[in-house]
């Protein structure tokens, strides 16, 4: 496994790091050993929030941490609050949202009752859930130092935030923004596109991001990467895809060549970028998390990672 500092903080965590939005659908003692494993392999870092299975992945989290006896304090627990939870689109194990409430009340009660959840003492990191665009600064710099006083939160980050958003907070809160959560993935690559169709006319030249990877690069942000395997807003997965037969001819071809999986592969894709991007994987399978740890045996090539952009179905100017 290899380790990033996340921002300019001093959490030393996996470049891998595993999402517990699925864990609702296992028992405790299922989830205890995913957890085992994932720890077993190197990950240190786990990522929660509070609308995950409506609450439940976050219960499920705490007690089988507790069980496998890991020492909380050789990992760290991120958390994402801010969505307000609507039973009616949540559905198949997919949670949405009715609204963003970004109010100082809020974010300190929703906090609170997901640490609760987790049954563990802190967050090393909370980041604010999608932006709120009725959100108040003032508020949400009380309710950062609430939580940071009140031991709650040590860091703080935000997800699916542009620059000028990022910018607005940063500029009245006290704390520095750590991180920003991001959809990327080999068929999720808005963030680059814009930036090689520069000065042309084309659809890909259209920057609908605002240069937010540069500036997360810029300001020492780290990007965390979610869904990394998936095309779409959770259409599903395009590894084995037969939508996607180019794509998964080259990354066979590839992951043949480092004696690694095709999901290896894809992970080692985003980790090749310079940004020394955070992968959140989202997998409650075991085996699987085996074979995409493995991806940092992997170093592309830049013309290997090239090859597997043109193949997810990206023209270069």
């Amino acid at each position: 496994m290899k380790y990033i500092n996340l921002g300019k903080s001093d959490l030393h965590a996996s470049n891998i790091g595993l999402g517990i939005m699925r864990m609702n659908q296992l028992s405790v003692s299922e989830a205890a050993k995913v957890i085992e494993t994932a720890f077993d392999l190197g990950i240190n870092f786990f990522d929660g929030a509070d609308i995950y299975g409506e609450g439940q992945s976050d219960t499920i989290f705490g007690q089988a941490l507790k069980e496998t006896g890991i020492d909380r304090h050789s990992v760290y627990v991120q958390g994402k609050v801010g969505i307000v939870l609507d039973n009616r689109r949540s559905h198949d194990g997919l949670v949405f949202g009715g609204r963003y409430d970004f109010s100082r009340d809020y974010i300190v009660d929703a906090a609170h009752a997901e640490l609760q959840r987790m049954n563990v003492e802190y967050f090393d990191s909370l980041l604010l859930h999608r932006p709120d665009p009725l959100m108040e600064p003032a508020q949400v710099a009380e309710a950062l130092d609430t939580l940071q006083t009140d031991g709650t939160a040590r860091h703080f980050g935000v997800s699916n935030q542009n620059p000028y958003q990022m910018a607005l907070l940063q500029n009245s809160i006290h704390q520095q923004l750590l991180i920003n959560q991001l959809q990327f993935s080999i068929m999720h690559t808005g963030m680059i596109d814009a930036g090689m169709h520069v000065n042309m006319t084309d659809d890909r030249s259209v920057d609908h991001d605002n240069g937010v990877l540069e500036y997360t690069q810029l300001h020492n942000m780290t990007v965390q990467a979610w869904s990394p395997y998936q095309y779409g807003m959770f259409e599903g997965v395009f590894i084995d895809n037969p939508k996607f037969p180019e794509l998964n001819t080259m990354l066979q071809a590839i992951a043949d060549r480092y004696d690694v999986t095709k999901n290896a592969i894809a992970t080692a894709w985003i980790l090749r970028h310079p940004a020394h991007i955070q992968v959140i994987v989202g997998s409650m399978n075991p085996n699987r998390l085996k074979q995409i740890v493995e991806a940092n045996k992997v170093e592309l090539t830049a013309q290997e990672w090239y090859d597997i952009y043109a193949a997810a179905g990206n023209a270069l100017p």
